[in-house]
């Protein structure tokens, strides 16, 4: 991991910088970014006093002021929330009361949004190489939900559609060719894995809609996409608002690749679309000097980069579908974690704390930042005998207790010189965070505490034990099944 100057020290005075809202603050109302010191230290050392190290914290006020935002910066679109970026029902119950749908990328994020209340209208699911028993779930929540959309990106995942018997709603995924995000491992625009390529995209739609009820057209750009990258945002976008009209109005549009006159398509019948789904990847400053993004500028871009589609009939325009995932919770979530070990070399100081590449991939997996804050509390009985803010900062790796060098989320950062014992806060880890988690190394994962001005500070995840660990190898030979050995069938 290369080295990563700059710090955020939470033990400074921010009251020129604070959020409204449940962590304690007073500030500007609903501001486009919390930063890491905008949260309440002393509420986090209560958080970690009462629940332990390593936790995740994630503030439900946040989030629905994130969905405010984006919905007032789209205020005719169907906005939806990316529900891979957090699953937890706690923040899919917050989305759905702000007025979002779920847009699923498999069976079992299906499945949670259902048991958070989302009906099937409201639920969109992205097929990418489904699994045959994700395909068979959806299939047979279709026959008694038929308000549920599928989009597929394939013309073999639409075959196995109709192997099924399914007929009903159906959203084409297109790829685009133009790639945007964080990480080359994220932008899916221009990935073949992603979407039905460009210049075929009509014609499958047009096929696709004598099969289906074609309900839409889909493309993703990437994660992460930050003010840099809004000339590919628009190009993209660009791109779907022509293949629309193509779709919609075929008269008045005949430059589009895939497009061509022949055979059976020489006239071809306008398909009623419902909307144009653009995608999310809005992107959060995870850097505190970065700017935040501005939402409205980007709607504005949006708007008309995708231009007017007009409705089969004309007598109408179809809507423009946003679906972010980062945007809306990232901000909203830390990762408390204990200083365990301080250990002075010639090279550096390495800080080890009690989290790890299992609590928080990011670091390992995209080499990404993430600010980190001193809490203190190591150097006296209390958090206020504690705290680092007369600590000179020093360059820091923090590393975690995962045998792989990989398994750091800082090198050289300046940090208030950590002591064993002392609370550090990882901030903008609302997504991808617990979400990315795993038990490797046999280690449980984290709890999660929820904050909101309804119910203050409550567990919506507990802490896993070891018996967690192996309670799927438990009893294994009356739960298992062929299929599941196998992977399932085409």
């Amino acid at each position: 991991m290369s080295a990563d100057r700059g710090g955020d020290d939470m033990s400074a005075d921010h009251d020129d910088d604070g959020v409204s809202g449940t962590n304690g603050s007073d500030g500007a109302e609903n501001p486009p970014i919390r930063r890491l010191a905008d949260w309440d230290p002393d509420r986090l050392h209560g958080i970690a006093a009462e629940h332990g190290t390593p936790t995740y914290v994630i503030d439900l006020d946040r989030v629905a002021e994130n969905c405010e935002r984006l919905r007032a910066a789209f205020p005719a679109a169907d906005c939806r929330y990316a529900v891979k970026a957090h699953t937890g029902r706690a923040v899919l119950k917050t989305v759905r009361e702000c007025g979002l749908d779920a847009e699923c990328a498999s069976a079992g994020e299906v499945d949670r949004a259902l048991a958070a209340g989302f009906g099937s209208d409201r639920i969109h699911y992205t097929a990418v190489n489904p699994p045959a028993r994700d395909l068979e779930y959806i299939v047979d929540l279709a026959a008694h939900e038929p308000g549920i959309t599928i989009t597929a990106g394939a013309v073999d995942t639409l075959d196995r559609l109709v192997e099924r018997g399914y007929d009903g709603r159906l959203c084409l995924r297109v790829n685009p060719g133009v790639g945007a995000g964080h990480h080359e491992k994220v932008r899916t625009g221009a990935a073949a894995k992603f979407g039905v390529p460009y210049d075929r995209a009509a014609k499958t739609a047009r096929a696709a809609a004598e099969r289906f009820d074609l309900v839409g057209i889909h493309a993703h750009a990437g994660s992460g996409i930050d003010p840099d990258q809004l000339d590919a945002h628009r190009e993209f976008v660009s791109r779907m608002g022509d293949l629309a009209r193509t779709l919609t109005a075929p008269e008045t549009e005949q430059d589009t690749p895939g497009t061509e006159r022949e055979g059976d398509h020489a006239d071809p019948d306008p398909i009623d679309l419902e909307y144009v789904d653009v995608g999310g990847g809005f992107g959060v400053p995870y850097r505190e000097t970065e700017p935040a993004l501005d939402i409205d500028a980007v709607a504005s871009a949006t708007r008309d980069a995708l231009g007017t589609v007009p409705t089969a009939d004309g007598t109408g325009t179809v809507q423009l579908a946003v679906e972010p995932g980062r945007y809306l919770v990232a901000d909203a979530g830390v990762l408390l974690t204990r200083v365990n070990t301080v250990k002075p070399t010639p090279e550096e100081t390495v800080v080890g704390v009690d989290a790890g590449m299992t609590d928080l991939l990011r670091p390992a997996m995209y080499d990404a930042y993430h600010p980190i804050g001193n809490l203190g509390g190591g150097d006296g009985s209390t958090p206020e005998a504690g705290k680092p803010a007369d600590r000179e900062p020093i360059p820091v790796t923090v590393a975690g207790p995962i045998c792989e060098t990989g398994d750091s989320f800082c090198t050289d950062r300046p940090i208030a010189e950590p002591v064993r014992g002392d609370l550090l806060a990882i901030g903008i880890a609302g997504a991808y965070g617990y979400e990315m988690a795993t038990q490797y190394n046999s280690r449980p994962r984290p709890p999660e505490v929820a904050l909101s001005s309804e119910h203050d500070a409550r567990l919506v995840r507990r802490r896993e034990t070891h018996a967690d660990l192996t309670v799927v190898e438990d009893d294994v030979d009356e739960t298992d099944s062929p299929i599941d050995r196998i992977g399932g069938e085409r």
